[in-house]
């Protein structure tokens, strides 16, 4: 990149001497001495500040660039409609998107450095042991359902589910998984309400009790 940069600045440099004399400007009077010193060092000083011009641009580029990725990542990881963790090797809540956030019921810096188990109901504690224990013994995702407690001590169903442990994408190159949360709350609780109506469906369907030689009564029954 360097060498290119200054491969440019050279070929403008030589650009604007050709065009000074074509203009007929007269070229400072340093420039005019005979000391071929001198003129290296101008020349020299001349090249870099082109040199510095044009790494200007080319980072305000790159920036620019980099804009345009932030959004497009805060669009995609941030505003995502499900929630986004990355976990340590130990449980440990290293990144969370906002949904999680919200399905947490804390703020994104006060999550950091947390472990999940804390935000996991007590009963089901044993579910998602399960599920870590599956996932690094098998080096294959996996997924769960549980309960998760907010901070006001509020419960929800979620669908969990988690990658292998992987350093490859992780800046620090230590093993982390990723998790995502969804929110099944209301599938939940259509679940639950299907199953009570068909619960009081069999205590209230009448009973017929038959004996083993009974036959069905056909015709009309004289009760005279």
């Amino acid at each position: 990149m360097a060498a290119k940069l200054r491969w440019r600045a050279e070929e403008r440099w030589r650009a604007e001497e050709v065009a000074h004399l074509h203009a007929g400007a007269s070229l400072p009077a340093a420039r005019t001495l005979s000391v071929e010193e001198f003129q290296k060092t101008i020349h020299e000083l001349r090249v870099h500040q082109i040199e510095l011009e044009m790494q200007n641009v080319e980072l305000r580029r790159v920036q620019a660039e980099l804009d345009v990725s932030r959004a497009h990542y805060f669009d995609l990881y941030d505003l995502a409609p499900v929630g986004y963790c990355i976990l340590s090797m130990a449980g440990l809540i290293l990144e969370v998107n906002l949904t999680a956030v919200a399905l947490l019921g804390e703020a994104r810096s006060t999550l950091v450095k947390q472990p999940l188990t804390r935000f996991i109901l007590k009963e089901d504690q044993d579910i998602y042991y399960l599920h870590r224990k599956r996932l690094h013994e098998s080096n294959s995702p996996q997924s769960c359902e549980l309960r998760l407690v907010k901070k006001d001590g509020t419960t929800l169903w979620v669908s969990l589910a988690s990658t292998p442990p992987n350093a490859s994408r992780n800046p620090d190159d230590l093993p982390v998984s990723r998790l995502v949360l969804s929110d099944i709350s209301e599938r939940k609780r259509v679940e639950l309400e299907l199953a009570d109506l068909l619960a009081k469906s069999q205590r209230t369907k009448p009973r017929r009790r038959v004996g083993p030689n009974t036959e069905p009564v056909k015709g009309p029954i004289d009760m005279s």
